[in-house]
């Protein structure tokens, strides 16, 4: 299994209620892909962080993430509400079942 998590620095000021809203979508948009296994996203607690939203997707493998992130439903989530509000953003990968070769995946 594979978590991919993004970190987004947001654009100032964002109008009120735009985060929530990111929020939701994260969840209603990419849980249509049919490789996503499960999606979480949030803001961050810390007033003050560049990183202020994160939202990650559970897949499979790294073939299922590579089709994850080319479906359309990712592509128009990250068009729509991502690139308008976001100045900066830096993902990571984690394997989540370490005893596997993941590489074969």
């Amino acid at each position: 299994m594979v978590q991919h998590v993004i970190y987004l620095q947001l654009n100032e000021p964002l109008e009120k209620g735009k985060l929530e809203e990111m929020v939701r979508a994260s969840k209603s948009w990419l849980l249509k892909i049919p490789e996503v296994l499960s999606v979480r996203s949030g803001r961050n607690l810390v007033p003050d962080s560049q990183w202020q939203f994160f939202y990650s997707i559970e897949v499979e493998s790294r073939e299922k993430l590579r089709m994850a992130e080319s479906d359309p439903n990712h592509l128009k989530f990250v068009r729509d509400f991502i690139q308008p509000y976001t100045s900066n953003s830096f993902a990571l990968d984690f394997e989540l079942d370490p005893s596997r070769e993941l590489k074969y995946s």
